[in-house]
């Protein structure tokens, strides 16, 4: 028996089921939205709203520094605060566990609501892992920026040293879908203290353009960004075009780049050359050799450190947001992303990816060479750098993590690198039981009380609840 064929508007309708319940939403029609790239654009568009706020301000940001860009925002924030304006920050224990204390007290004593989420607890260590991992402003329920971009000096640059920031992208926001942020925002001020009451919340906003966006509020264990990253790579049908600051992709994810480029569709991934956090660069490269072979183009970043999270889609659908493609914030953080689909907003994105590519150099799978025909090697090729290119002159900070990388990466970019440390950390604890072994008993004893204890605690925990 043959089944007739389903209607031609059967497919799409589907398909807006599914990614609805995965991001957790619907779309939210009537915004403006203007994507934005690094911070010189991102901050203005930031303290133009702080400084216009009438009603509220909410600040939730994983580092706010206490350097000279942080301060630009305090000094913000604090006029509106002494303006009479209700002034709310979050930022996360860990995240801004460097910045200073006298920093705070400015801002509480100016009349602003400061938060520290999860700071650490003795005996409940899986909650430690929890972070708040947004970037995210709201202003008056209407208004509201999101993004990869924290508050501080990096993001910012010093063009007077000749110090590019660091690449990265955020969304402006005017319409609907700030209200929907706002709430975002309440869900985890509540987690810290006392929530926010109803009238300090909007019902709506204003419409204020043409585009409708998702607001992907990832929650640990929510897996609402995982799933719907997923289902967006499924869908593609011409290319998938990725810009990741850590890049160490769930199976899941990973297996959709791999059956996307083995049917012909133009993926191409975009990662720093030089990171932050190189244990996790060298994780993101053990990975290199699979996705080249399946077809997969990658890049690495030639400026200073690549922090963006997008995604783009068959230049249509974008996400801009603070997920990375990792367990950590895929599962385990809290999260905001944005997802449209929107073929404007795609061109924009697949622009400024073309630019990015200009400055990266792209890694190739190749043959060795007669005689080595059981092993392959990758090879960076460089293109010819541009005339116009900005020169960029590396902080001491960056200059001393480009020097570990760079003496490291003499030993291995993967999988031989991550080796060769697990080896010499079972050495030296090793010798350290040979040495001390009194010592290490009693370290291993108060460990092992240590995880007991807490393992109680979240049994009494559990059964409570």
């Amino acid at each position: 028996m043959t089944l007739p064929a389903a209607p031609e508007p059967f497919l799409p309708e589907v398909v807006g089921r599914a990614m609805d319940r995965a991001a957790g939403g619907r779309p939210i029609p009537g915004n403006r939205v203007t994507v934005l790239f690094d911070g010189p654009e991102v901050y203005p568009a930031m303290l133009d709203r702080i400084a216009a706020a009438r009603r509220w301000i909410h600040l939730d940001n994983y580092i706010i520094r206490s350097d000279a860009t942080g301060l630009r925002f305090a000094e913000a924030l604090i006029e509106r605060a002494r303006a009479g304006i209700p002034v709310r920050v979050q930022t996360d224990w860990l995240g801004s566990l460097t910045t200073r204390r006298s920093f705070w007290r400015r801002l509480r004593a100016a009349g602003a609501s400061v938060r520290a989420f999860n700071p650490p607890r003795l005996i409940r260590l899986r909650q430690n892992l929890i972070r708040d991992h947004r970037k995210l402003l709201v202003v008056d329920g209407e208004t509201a920026v999101a993004g990869g971009l924290c508050l501080g000096n990096e993001w910012a640059g010093a063009p007077a040293a000749g110090r590019q920031p660091w690449r990265d992208t955020g969304v402006a926001i005017d319409g609907p879908a700030a209200a929907a942020l706002d709430r975002a925002f309440a869900a985890v001020w509540r987690l810290t203290g006392p929530p926010l009451e109803e009238t300090e919340l909007p019902a709506e906003a204003p419409m204020r353009g043409e585009s409708a966006l998702r607001v992907v509020a990832g929650e640990p264990g929510g897996v609402r960004a995982f799933r719907a990253t997923e289902l967006l790579l499924a869908g593609a049908a011409e290319r998938i075009w990725i810009t990741d600051a850590y890049f160490v992709a769930p199976r899941g994810i990973y297996q959709a780049l791999l059956d996307a480029a083995r049917e012909g569709i133009d993926v191409r991934v975009l990662a720093p050359g030089k990171s932050d956090l190189p244990r996790v660069q060298r994780l993101t490269r053990v990975d290199y050799y699979e996705l080249l072979r399946a077809g997969v183009r990658i890049f690495e970043w030639r400026g200073p450190m690549l922090h963006a999270k997008t995604i783009v889609v068959d230049g249509r659908w974008i996400r801009v947001g603070s997920s990375n493609l990792n367990v950590s914030s895929l599962l385990a953080n809290y999260e905001i992303d944005i997802l449209a689909d929107d073929p404007g907003l795609g061109q924009v994105m697949e622009a400024q990816f073309r630019r990015d590519i200009d400055r990266s150099v792209e890694v190739r799978l190749r043959e060795p060479a007669e005689g080595r025909r059981h092993r392959r090697v990758l090879e960076a090729l460089t293109p010819a750098p541009e005339a116009d290119a900005p020169s960029h002159h590396p902080s001491l900070r960056e200059r001393r993590r480009r020097a570990v990388v760079t003496l490291r990466a003499v030993l291995s970019t993967s999988r031989r690198g991550l080796l060769l440390q697990a080896a010499v950390g079972l050495v030296l604890v090793g010798a350290l039981f040979l040495l001390v072994p009194r010592v290490m008993a009693a370290v291993c004893a108060a460990l092992s009380l240590w995880l007991a204890a807490a393992a109680w605690a979240e049994s009494a925990r559990r059964r409570r609840d």
